[in-house]
Parts: C-alpha cells; sequence; structure tokens
C-alpha cells in the first residue's frame, strides 16, 4: 500500500468490491447473512475501517466455506449474528468507541447531579 492510496482509501474500495464480487456468488440466504454481518461489524471500524478487512475477508470466507459444504447460513451463524459479529471483533462484550462515550457521558452528568443534590 502506497502513501495515496492511504490517503484516499482507494486500497480498501478495491478491497471492498471484491469482497462483494466473492459474495455475489454466494446462495441467498448467504447473501443476506453477508449484508447483515457488514452491517453488525460496522461499530466496531476505526476511523478508516481497515481494521475490518482482515476480519470481513474471514467471515466471507467462512460464508463461502459453508455455502461449498451445503451447510445454511444460520447452521453456521446460529441466530445470534450480532453476537457473532461482536466475536469477531474482538471478543464477547468488547468496548466500542459509541460504548465509552456513554461511560464518559454517564459519568459526567452522575457527577453534575451529585453536585445539585449534594
Amino acid at each position: 500500500m502506497n502513501f495515496w492510496e492511504t490517503i484516499t482509501g482507494s486500497d480498501i474500495t478495491r478491497e471492498h468490491k471484491a469482497f462483494e464480487v466473492r459474495a455475489d456468488a454466494l446462495p441467498a440466504d448467504h447473501r443476506a447473512a453477508w449484508t447483515e454481518i457488514k452491517g453488525h461489524l460496522a461499530p466496531y471500524a476505526d476511523f478508516t475501517g481497515r481494521n475490518l478487512t482482515p476480519i470481513l475477508d474471514s467471515a466471507l470466507g467462512l460464508l463461502e466455506e459453508t455455502a461449498a459444504d451445503g451447510q445454511s447460513a444460520r447452521e453456521v451463524l446460529g441466530d445470534d449474528v450480532e453476537g457473532f459479529c461482536a466475536a469477531l471483533a474482538g471478543g464477547e462484550g468488547s468496548r466500542t468507541f459509541r460504548d465509552r462515550w456513554r461511560r464518559q457521558l454517564n459519568r459526567n452528568v452522575a457527577r453534575k447531579l451529585s453536585r445539585l443534590g449534594g
């Protein structure tokens, strides 16, 4: 990856287009699962989204293998696709920026309320 690709994000665009070509070859239930996985992994992305590229590649590879084996997407992913994605992104219960901001906001509000009440 060169400097220009890093700045413009063209490397990510190219990889994501390749993912979509691979996903288009999947059966319908696997394509639907792919769309759901992308949606649930989005909150775990860093500023550029580069951290998700290997995770998305692995998830798509899993869907491709299971489709080739004749398994349904739900047999592999289960009913909790969101939990599956959380586990892929760094472990069950991993923190996102949104979780940290929420915790900080709650702490600030509690501090202000204790000043008003005490």
